[in-house]
């Protein structure tokens, strides 16, 4: 029960001496139930109540026996911005424009995010602290949103809705070196897909104990309801933002980066709006991801979700049929480009690559400064990994598919097994249908995607199949990425053709099957690396830095000086042209160093986030142009 769960909590923590008298059963027509998100960083299942016994997390467990635990609960970004977003505004942020790791889009004025309509209905709407989100409206989203914001401050007699972002297990933490009380690194599992090392032993043994300290904060925060006589009239919601901070679970969309613990107490006094099935302590299969999450916690205060939000309720009288799959997407990770989607059911899990060519293991700088990516890559350069652990430092497979029940660490893909054809036909068409349906803006290079908007927002420009004609640049992007050599000839025309995204394609393409590709179509690359169009001249670029001869390299490198500037074609052209440059050969570099340390990187008329990686791509060439001088 509630009073035994709380009160154990409380008796733990020794804060308090005893619990509130018990709120009555019965309910005004206008009254509507208080509700509180617990919402935890970069933090995976790794919990007791979903049966992991190397976690300790007392207080969590304690709350899942009264609550409903949701099995199959997924982030549809495996990073916090993009997620954040998917909360915000019910919608998939790759519908939006916002998929990427902190952008900035507008959104048109009929949307509005899920606190302004709290509030509209009469909710004290708080949000302690993190924000964080990739798209902007009216800036006036909540009652407050600070380190201060509480449920406490609110005028007497409303109802609050507040959110508690804790941040102990952010990735940042796996690097502290602090005392491990509950976690021995030589017991701690290492997934097949790591190298087992003192040193990553060491950082999953640091997680879990960041997992730990949440869970400390966890119980505070249910003791101060209990304290303030609330328990017995809020809605209690426990969840993460997307896995857990290691290497290969954040930022990436297979389970690994994208499942989540959801834990949701029903107080007796609201029953009534937790699904049917519901029984305190059980749990459900029933498929959930964030994109659910803004509709489901309007139809608990009493308000119809909105038609425009894409998400499903699965909770109070706007409860939806269950979905059969969730989806998960990777644009721009900070400095790093990239462009997967993936969708699961209750049992399989379906991975497509667009850019195949591109390793996981791409450099950047956060996810580099976690002891086991640096051993990782180090062990890669010694030629000692093999197997799972190679994969991440090789090109990626065009199509991944996993058998969650069988391989829940999916490292066996199945995508190529006779067995399972089936499987891969359905779910690859449930994912393009996805795709078609939600307009996804992620075809488009980031740059282009600004440009083809102009003055009006993303959404818009995306609904728009004159500006936008989705199913044409889908499908160029779907030959460009199978790196087929029987799709070169469609790539040449593709070169040629009027639409800068298709022209775009066509390059990527090439750049997917590598060097023979390139000899064949090299006079054509030449040609298209004075293309008008930032993104088709920067992917041009890249190919002849690749494959090209002198002469097409240093013609490649000028071209890449004239687009490198943000204050000429913007940040994310800027960003892109950046990205090659980085990776030239260090001697090069060293003859553009006075280049890059007089380069403007801050452009007064765009958000400074985007320019912020523009520096840290500076930053990488001239660390890298130091190399051996």
């Amino acid at each position: 029960m509630l009073r035994s769960m709380f009160t154990r909590i409380l008796s733990t923590l020794l804060l308090f001496a005893g619990s509130a008298a018990a709120a009555g059963t019965a309910t005004g027509a206008d009254e509507r139930p208080n509700i509180v998100w617990i919402t935890t960083e970069d933090h995976g299942p790794h919990l007791g109540a979903y049966g992991d016994p190397h976690a300790h997390t007392p207080h969590i467990d304690a709350l899942a026996e009264s609550s409903l635990r949701y099995d199959v609960a997924w982030s549809n970004a495996p990073v916090c911005a993009p997620a954040r977003t998917t909360l915000l505004t019910g919608m998939y942020p790759p519908s939006t424009g916002g998929q990427h790791m902190r952008t900035d889009v507008r959104l048109p004025g009929f949307i509005r995010f899920y606190p302004q309509l709290l509030r509209d209905a009469g909710y004290y709407a708080t949000n302690r602290h993190k924000e964080d989100y990739n798209v902007s409206g009216d800036p006036d989203i909540w009652d407050e949103s600070s380190r201060q914001a509480h449920y406490r401050n609110r005028p007497e007699g409303k109802p609050f809705f507040a959110v508690f972002n804790l941040h102990e297990s952010h990735e940042a933490r796996i690097r502290d070196r602090t005392a491990l009380p509950h976690h021995d690194p030589d017991t701690i599992p290492v997934p097949p897909y790591h190298p087992d090392t003192p040193e990553v032993r060491r950082d999953w043994a640091q997680y879990y104990h960041s997992v730990t300290r949440v869970d400390e904060q966890v119980g505070n925060l249910l003791a101060e309801l209990e304290a303030d006589g609330l328990a017995d009239n809020t809605i209690v919601w426990f969840y993460a933002d997307h896995g857990s901070g290691m290497p290969r679970h954040k930022r990436w969309p297979y389970n690994s980066g994208l499942h989540v613990p959801l834990l949701i107490h029903f107080p007796e006094k609201w029953r009534h709006l937790a699904p049917d099935d519901h029984a305190p302590g059980g749990h459900t299969r029933r498929l959930v991801s964030f994109v659910d999450f803004a509709p489901s916690l309007l139809s608990t205060a009493g308000i119809e979700p909105p038609g425009w939000m894409q998400g499903k309720a699965f909770l109070g009288p706007d409860a939806r049929e269950p979905r059969r799959v969730v989806f998960g997407f990777r644009g721009r990770m900070d400095e790093v480009h990239d462009l997967v989607r993936s969708v699961r059911n209750d049992r399989y899990v379906y991975i497509r690559n667009y850019y195949p060519h591109l390793i996981q293991g791409q450099y950047l700088g956060t996810m580099f400064r976690t002891r086991t990516t640096q051993v990782w890559r180090d062990l890669h350069e010694q030629g000692a990994l093999t197997g799972p652990q190679a994969a991440f430092w090789e090109p990626k497979p065009v199509e991944e598919l996993y058998d969650l029940e069988r391989d829940p660490h999916e490292v066996v893909n199945l995508a190529d097994s006779a067995a399972h054809q089936q499987i891969l036909t359905a779910m690859r068409a449930l994912l393009r249908n996805h795709l078609l349906a939600t307009r996804d803006s992620g075809f488009l290079p980031e740059a282009e995607k600004h440009r083809r908007a102009g003055d009006d927002t993303v959404y818009e420009m995306l609904r728009d199949n004159r500006r936008y004609p989705i199913e044409t640049i889908l499908a160029a992007a779907e030959r460009a990425s199978r790196a087929e050599p029987d799709q070169l000839p469609r790539l040449l025309e593709d070169l040629d053709d009027g639409d800068p995204a298709i022209r775009y394609w066509g390059l990527t393409g090439i750049d997917a099957l590598g060097g023979e590709a390139f000899d064949e179509t090299a006079e054509k690359v030449r040609e298209r690396l004075n293309d008008e169009n930032p993104s088709a001249a920067v992917a041009a670029a890249s190919l002849l830095v690749k494959h090209g001869t002198g002469e097409d390299r240093r013609a490649a490198v000028e071209r890449l000086l004239e687009l490198a500037p943000p204050d000429r074609n913007g940040p994310f052209a800027a960003l892109a042209a950046m990205t090659v440059i980085a990776d030239l050969p260090p001697e090069i570099l060293r003859e553009l160093r006075p280049f890059l340390e007089e380069m403007p990187v801050i452009d007064p008329n765009t958000p400074d986030r985007p320019n912020d990686y523009v520096r840290r791509r500076v930053a990488t060439a001239l660390e890298r142009a130091g190399a051996g001088s």
